[in-house]
């Protein structure tokens, strides 16, 4: 898979790229991440791309000019194989679901969002427009950051153990929170771990992680639970 992430903030993603799975991911071979910095492809000496709103009101808003030839750049000959997700607070919320299905794609470009957003023309270029909740962020990287992290987990590889790894965590195949679990101690401070989880009986286990699996979701999270 190759991702590319455009944005005016290049330097927020270093970390992320030298850490953890998805630098697992990118020494594998799974993917590859590319950060472009959007002022490349502004014209004047101050590398402008953002400008007042017309019709008045706060803030900045970020120039179409420059949002057009970078992602046209970007995208290239890929553009009927490519989706292009433009990160703000009015696109519709990111879940694993959107995880699940990105990551059967070949190519994924993230516009970050910044300022007070996008000219509205910046809708165009993008075949998906996400939020990953209903906050405001300064601007969009650490959103790009978190989709690119859950879409690469999912990478064939990357993690150990197969597509197991991933079948039955929270919002998986059931849709409900993962149950509840335990490693040792068997018992710390008095909190013991469920008797069930250690009798060895594999078909109780799953029964028990089920019915906790299902109390879990219906009591934090009852707009999962159909």
């Amino acid at each position: 898979m190759k991702i590319d992430i455009i944005s005016v903030q290049p330097k927020m993603f270093s970390g992320f790229l030298t850490e953890s799975i998805v630098s697992r991911a990118v020494a594998k071979g799974a993917c590859s991440i590319s950060i472009h910095d959007l002022r490349n492809y502004a014209h004047d000496k101050r590398r402008t791309v953002d400008d007042k709103p017309y019709g008045g009101g706060p803030g900045m808003l970020m120039m179409c000019a420059p949002w057009f030839e970078a992602v046209e750049s970007v995208v290239g000959k890929d553009e009927e194989k490519c989706r292009v997700i433009m990160t703000s607070p009015s696109g519709r919320r990111f879940t694993q679901r959107d995880a699940e299905e990105l990551s059967r794609f070949n190519h994924i470009v993230f516009m970050c969002g910044h300022y007070e957003g996008f000219d509205a023309r910046c809708r165009r270029l993008a075949t998906d427009e996400f939020s990953i909740g209903d906050f405001v962020m300064t601007g969009g990287e650490l959103a790009a950051a978190a989709m690119t992290d859950s879409i690469v987990r999912l990478l064939p590889g990357v993690l150990g153990g197969g597509p197991q790894a991933t079948a039955n965590e929270s919002f998986s195949a059931g849709g409900l929170l993962e149950a509840p679990q335990y490693t040792h101690p068997a018992e710390f401070r008095g909190m013991k771990v469920p008797e069930i989880l250690l009798s060895g009986d594999h078909r109780k286990i799953e029964a028990w992680k089920a019915c906790e699996s299902r109390a879990l979701t219906e009591a934090v999270r009852p707009d999962l639970v159909k």
